[in-house]
C-alpha cells in the first residue's frame, strides 16, 4: 500500500482550511494567522508549507476547483447521450454541496484579484476552458458547428451570472430556479426543444 507522505497530508489540510477561512472572510478578511487558527497550528507552520498568503489562497482555489471538477467528471461518466452530457455539465455546476452563498462568496472573492494575480487569472482561464470543451462535448452532436460557439457562450455567461446573482441577492437563487433557468434556455435554443425534465 502506497504512504501519503506527511507533508502532503499537511499542504492539503492548510488547503482547505484556507478555503473555509475564504468561505467565512473574502479575501481581505482572510490571513495566515487565521488559517493557522483553524487548523490549530501556527502561522510559521503555514509558511513553512506555502510561501506567501498569495500562493496559499491560489492552492485553496485549486482545491475548490478541482471538487467542482470531479463532481462535472462524475455525472459526465454516466451520461450515455449528447443531451445527457449537457445535463451532467449543467448539474454539477449546480450540485447542492458547491452552490451555496458562503461557496459563492469566496468565488467571487478570488475572482476579485483576479486583475491583479496573474495565478488566478491562469486558474480561472483553465475553468473557462474545461467548461467550454465539456458543453463542447455535447453541443457537437445536437447542433451544427458553427452555432455551438454561441451556445456554449450563452451557457457558460448564464452558469456565471446565476452563480453571481447567488453571491449578491441577500435572497439568493435557489438551486432550482437556476436551474429552470438554464434549461428555460436550452428549451429555447436547442432544436426540438429539451426532452429531459429540468
Amino acid at each position: 500500500m502506497k504512504l501519503t507522505r506527511i507533508s502532503v497530508i499537511r499542504r492539503r489540510e492548510l488547503r482547505l482550511a484556507a478555503y473555509e477561512v475564504l468561505q467565512k472572510e473574502g479575501i481581505s478578511g482572510a490571513t495566515l494567522e487565521k488559517v493557522a487558527a483553524h487548523t490549530n497550528s501556527s502561522k510559521g507552520i503555514v509558511l513553512h508549507y506555502f510561501r506567501n498568503k498569495q500562493e496559499l489562497f491560489e492552492h485553496a482555489m485549486r482545491e475548490a476547483n478541482s471538487q467542482l471538477r470531479d463532481a462535472v467528471a462524475a455525472r459526465l461518466r454516466l451520461a450515455t447521450t449528447p443531451h445527457e452530457r449537457l445535463a451532467a455539465v449543467i448539474e454539477g455546476n449546480f450540485e447542492e454541496r458547491f452552490y451555496q452563498p458562503a461557496t459563492c462568496h469566496a468565488w467571487l472573492s478570488l475572482c476579485a484579484e483576479v486583475p491583479r494575480e496573474p495565478q488566478f487569472a491562469r486558474i480561472q482561464k483553465v475553468i473557462h476552458a474545461r467548461m467550454r470543451s465539456n458543453l463542447m462535448s455535447a453541443l457537437v452532436h445536437i447542433l451544427p458547428r458553427e452555432e455551438c460557439n454561441e451556445v456554449s457562450l450563452a451557457l457558460t455567461t448564464l452558469i456565471d451570472g446565476l452563480w453571481l446573482r447567488l453571491g449578491l441577492d441577500s435572497g439568493g437563487i435557489t438551486r432550482e430556479t437556476a436551474l429552470a433557468q438554464v434549461y428555460a434556455y436550452l428549451r429555447y435554443r436547442l432544436p426540438g426543444g429539451w426532452p429531459l425534465a429540468g
